[in-house]
């Protein structure tokens, strides 16, 4: 037996108090000190670890060895924690004695920081105490050096004052002009000092001697041109001296100066061009702006160096004469306005405008804007515009609309257009305006004229085509009217010219002119040249006489839209009802399409219009500017046009539609080739189509749209006419089935016909045949559907025309021949098995198998055929 320390007995008497740490702390240890031994496990079970020991008695036999071993374990392990207790302790000991010298250090560094400060501190007073002299010495020279230049510029005033006065009595100019500006400067100086009476009395002698100086130079040179010397007035270097001290001077002399130096000027212009004088009228505008290129020449070869070149006297010469020249030609234009007229007012609108082009070109125009800015200016200036008088803008590539470039170009031949402007500066002239300007206020007499130019301008159209005709496709490269460039190109010219003259109202009465003129040629060029058509009387055969669509009432029509409502289409309609209709020629077609494609420019071009009416016209007043009812009126045209053209091609095949109604049907044998009244339509396709698309070939969307106006007027008529085929039996059914489709490919290829480039046809005009013909296919098959039972005919109708409704269930039921008894049974079961119309949606699908086979044999006919 082996004996077991107490040591351990208590260990294991107090192994319930031992710690039971958290898994998660266990698997930390672990990471930090991984071990293999089962002692360090968790979960580490005695009895198991014992069992491991000694598996058997015999192993017992080592019992002592494993004991000695265990106790020299336990003895290295308290060791080590021995060890470990006693580096702690040192550890512990060593850190205090770290940081009480940790406290110390810090405690000497205070006192020597505090040492340090307190030396600074008296080092900064002995600094101070010894700069002190220093400072007030510095102080003491800067007031006598103050002190000294004040009282060098006192007595540079007083002795310069002195000077100035002596300088005068001479008029020593062009040294008073340096020495006053000194004195001004050194004035300058004392503004804080002019409670001295002594300074004061000083400022009060210098402002005499520039109001003696202002005095003495201006009667100087009133005595130099007075009206005895003006023509023999030499500039002198005195007077030109003079000009110097001017300038030093308060600038309200240098203007009051000017002022009288130019009307002095211009006196013999106000003389020779009076109210009064035969030379002040229109007509001798070009005498005056002579006037002043003569004059201008002489004075810069007399004077010119006389005045300083920034005070630029020609310019404001000029200036005052144009200002004068307004004025004037506004009074004398207001006296004698009866005795003006279009050609004199453009007459002098252009001279005026030329001249104020050549005066930017010479003056840069800044005293333009002194006058604008001074206080004490007599009259402003004419506000400047933002475009030139018959300025041009910048050229762009040239284009068939004559809104899509600023470019004028050639003028249209024989248009009474107004003269062309010259050139203009570009926008920022100064000179724009100031002399034309006064010409606004009569620019009605402009405008009436124009309005009476296009009325001509109407008449010779009108004329021309009655003369001429129309063009035609063959012919021509383009079907447009050039009466309709040369309208737009007159309205360009006048745009440009009036907007170049006023951007405000007189515009917008130009524009209301031009507003005018637009449904006038819509109404009398366009409209009125539509194809009159010809109306066979009642005994058989034309007689040549045309009955026209009254126009009489439309001339007092505001718009083309009320045309529409004014009964155009309507007359149309009933001259169709009326008799047989002559269909157009092919001519009569081009003259439509030459119309609406006519039309088409006109509406595009219209467009642009407006947009420049908007540019040229003043911000304020673009609201105003509206055309939107003349392109409805172009809009309306065109709608006519291809109505009337729908229309036509739908009276060229009526009569194959009432053929086709007055076939016996009920005695059809058997289903052969497409019926006669297919090929009679399908050659007046094939006949009037191309001739319509090549004259329509600049504008496919409109070709586009008689197509779909025609397929959309033409099948209901289609379905309309096979109802009247009555009675049909099913093998008539089965070759109006196959008449309708052999129609329904022709339609399909309708945009293409006889066309030797194939394209494909539009969608929504597919769309809208497929649809259509679909029904009627449908509706032919419903027709040849047996009708002995009831329920499942009623079925099958539901499934091919679910949209129907109870009287086109009659309709087909007449076009059967099913008698009125049996027309009532199957009445009823149609109306039963549609309660709300909700049947249709839910009707089951399915037939007879005797009616599929049939249906499905005349399929196959039909590919066969095609």
């Amino acid at each position: 037996m082996f004996s077991v320390p107490d040591s351990y007995l208590q260990l294991d008497e107090d192994e319930g108090d031992l710690i039971d740490l958290p898994p998660e702390v266990l698997s930390a240890i672990d990471q930090v000190l991984p071990s293999n031994d089962p002692l360090d496990r968790p979960d580490f079970d005695v009895v198991d670890y014992i069992n491991q020991l000694f598996p058997n008695e015999q192993s017992l036999s080592n019992i002592d060895d494993v004991i000695s071993s265990m106790t020299e374990r336990v003895r290295v392990i308290d060791q080590e924690i021995r060890n470990v207790v006693r580096g702690h302790t040192n550890s512990g000991q060593d850190g205090k004695r770290a940081l009480e010298e940790a406290q110390k250090s810090i405690v000497q560094l205070f006192n020597k920081i505090s040492e340090i400060k307190g030396r600074a501190e008296q080092s900064e007073q002995t600094v101070k105490e010894i700069t002190r002299d220093i400072k007030h010495l510095d102080q003491g020279k800067r007031n006598l050096t103050a002190a000294v230049t004040t009282l060098n510029h006192l007595h540079m005033l007083a002795g310069g004052v002195d000077t100035l006065q002596s300088l005068i009595c001479r008029r020593q100019y062009g040294e008073i002009a340096m020495l006053l500006e000194g004195v001004m400067k050194v004035l300058e100086h004392f503004d804080k000092y002019m409670d001295i009476p002594q300074i004061k009395e000083l400022a009060d002698q210098v402002h005499k001697i520039r109001t003696d100086l202002a005095e003495q130079i201006t009667s100087d040179f009133k005595e130099a041109f007075s009206a005895a010397n003006s023509k023999k007035a030499i500039p002198s270097q005195q007077l030109g001296e003079a000009c110097l001290v001017v300038n030093v001077l308060e600038p309200k002399v240098k203007r009051e100066l000017l002022r009288w130096f130019v009307s002095l000027q211009l006196a013999e212009y106000t003389h020779l061009f009076g109210a009064n004088e035969e030379s002040a009228w229109l007509d001798n505008i070009d005498k005056r702006y002579t006037w002043l290129k003569r004059h201008l020449i002489e004075f810069e070869e007399r004077f010119g160096r006389l005045f300083p070149p920034e005070w630029e006297v020609s310019e404001r010469i000029a200036v005052e004469f144009c200002q004068v020249t307004r004025s004037e030609l506004s009074a004398i234009m207001a006296r004698r306005v009866s005795e003006m007229d279009v050609k004199l007012l453009l007459f002098a609108i252009q001279r005026t405008a030329n001249f104020e082009t050549l005066l930017s070109r010479r003056f840069s125009g800044v005293t333009l804007q002194d006058r604008r800015t001074a206080a004490a200016v007599a009259e402003p200036a004419a506000p400047k515009e933002s475009t030139n008088p018959f300025g041009e803008p910048e050229p762009e590539p040239k284009s068939t609309n004559p809104f899509e470039t600023e470019e004028d170009g050639a003028e249209a031949k024989s248009v009474p257009a107004p003269p062309p402007p010259e050139p203009a500066p570009p926008p920022s002239d100064p000179f724009q305006g100031l002399i034309s300007q006064c010409f606004e206020q009569h620019l009605n007499i402009y405008i009436e004229s124009q309005d009476r130019n296009l009325s001509d301008l109407m008449e010779r159209f009108s004329q021309e085509l009655k003369a001429k005709g129309f063009p035609s496709a063959a012919a021509e490269s383009s079907l447009i009217l050039p009466s309709c460039a040369d309208l737009f190109m007159f309205y360009k010219k006048c745009m440009l010219q009036c907007s170049q003259l006023s951007r405000g109202r007189q515009l917008l009465a130009l524009t209301a002119v031009f507003q005018k003129h637009l449904r006038e040629y819509a109404l009398k060029i366009l409209l009125a040249n539509l194809p009159k058509q010809t109306v066979s009387g009642a005994t058989g055969g034309s007689s040549g006489k045309t009955l026209p669509i009254d126009l009489k009432d439309l001339s007092n029509l505001s718009n083309l839209r009320d045309m529409a409502t004014a009964g155009f289409l309507h007359n149309f309609q009933n001259l169709m009802k009326e008799g047989e209709i002559q269909r157009l020629t092919r001519d009569d077609l081009g003259r439509v399409c030459s119309i609406l494609t006519t039309a088409e420019y006109c509406l595009d071009t219209t467009q642009q219009l407006e947009l420049k009416l908007k540019e040229k016209v003043e911000p304020t007043l673009v609201d105003r500017i509206n055309l939107g009812g003349e392109q409805d009126v172009f809009h309306s045209v065109i709608g006519n046009c291809v109505q009337v053209l729908v229309q036509d091609l739908e009276s060229a095949c009526d009569p194959a539609l009432v053929t086709m109604t007055k076939m016996s049907w009920q005695n059809v044998e058997s289903v052969g080739d497409q019926s006669g009244y297919v090929s009679i339509i399908t050659g007046q396709l094939k006949t009037t189509v191309p001739v319509i698309r090549d004259n329509l070939a600049g504008s496919r969307k409109y070709f586009t749209q008689f197509c779909v106006k025609f397929a959309n007027s033409f099948i209901p008529k289609f379905i309309q006419h096979i109802y009247k085929c009555k009675p049909v039996s099913t093998v008539g059914a089965e070759q109006l089935l196959l008449d309708t489709h052999s129609l329904k490919t022709e339609l399909l290829d309708l945009p293409s016909l006889g066309s030797q480039v194939q394209r494909n046809a539009p969608a929504s005009y597919t769309k809208i045949v497929v649809k259509g013909m679909t029904r009627a296919e449908m509706l032919l098959k419903v027709v040849m559907s047996p009708h002995e039972r009831p329920a499942d005919y009623v079925e099958q109708y539901g499934r091919l025309l679910p949209e129907s409704d109870a009287a086109e269930f009659q309709k087909v039921l007449d076009m059967k021949g099913v008698r009125r008894a049996e027309q009532s049974q199957l009445l009823d079961v149609f109306r039963s098995s549609r309660p709300g119309g909700a049947a249709a949606a839910t009707a089951p699908t399915g037939s007879p198998e005797h009616e599929a086979g049939r249906i499905h044999r005349l399929e196959k006919l039909i590919k066969r055929r095609m």
